[in-house]
């Protein structure tokens, strides 16, 4: 089963910092049609708790509730498992298994045996991530991640909405590898990234947008115009 049922859809990224905020958030946008999902991460779960985040949610509505760490994957093979059980409130985690092939595949291997439904990333939106712009990162590593990830039959991904090109390429990547696949972009609106830029590229996208929501006055109305969009 697919972590969301729309084939596209705006996922609310809720990046704020208390409960109250982010009731208010899902209140205003959960009924609004396109709207496939929430993401939540450490802002709001480290203060707070998994339970009571994700209890928040549930009493405005039984949307999927994405987790990302920001970033997940990044520590020893051994830690998925614990990883999971701490997540398993949650519909669905997103993992950049920055640490290496053997977390990488470690960690997706727990989230199967938990039943929990993974998403992962490998190239990050913001500027000096890989080598070849100033970064950490060796050029080679996203491509790495998604080829690893389509062989072990994750068929969710994370691809940077604000770098359309690079995007594509890593598309490309894996729809070599699997049919069907699903994406997700972070990096849009606030960070530069356009939604027309992919989705009329991609048969089954998720566009994921945190500021332009959240900081809006009317958050109703920002979701139902970034959602004609789609």
């Amino acid at each position: 089963m697919p972590i969301i049922k729309l084939k596209k859809s705006i996922i609310p990224s809720c990046d704020v910092d208390s409960l109250e905020k982010l009731s208010k958030l899902v209140k205003a946008t959960c009924s609004v049609k396109g709207v496939g999902a929430y993401k939540i991460g450490f802002e709001l779960v480290i203060p707070f708790g998994m339970e009571k985040v994700v209890k928040a949610i549930r009493n405005i509505t039984r949307l999927p509730i994405i987790y990302d760490h920001q970033k997940a994957g990044t520590d020893i093979p051994e830690m998925g498992e614990k990883f999971m059980r701490a997540c398993r409130l949650a519909d669905a985690v997103i993992l950049f298994p920055q640490a290496g092939p053997e977390t990488e595949a470690a960690w997706i291997k727990a989230a199967q045996n938990a039943k929990m439904k993974v998403i992962i990333g490998g190239e990050m939106t913001h500027q000096a991530y890989l080598k070849e712009a100033g970064g950490f990162i060796d050029d080679n590593a996203p491509k790495r991640m998604y080829e690893i990830a389509a062989s072990m039959g994750v068929t969710d991904f994370v691809i940077p909405g604000n770098k359309p090109e690079k995007a594509m390429q890593y598309v490309n990547i894996i729809k070599n590898k699997i049919k069907n696949p699903v994406f997700y972009s972070p990096g849009l609106i606030s960070q530069g990234g356009s939604i027309s830029d992919l989705t009329i590229k991609l048969d089954s996208w998720h566009a994921i947008i945190g500021r332009a929501i959240y900081e809006a006055k009317d958050m109703k109305k920002v979701v139902r115009e970034l959602a004609k969009e789609l």
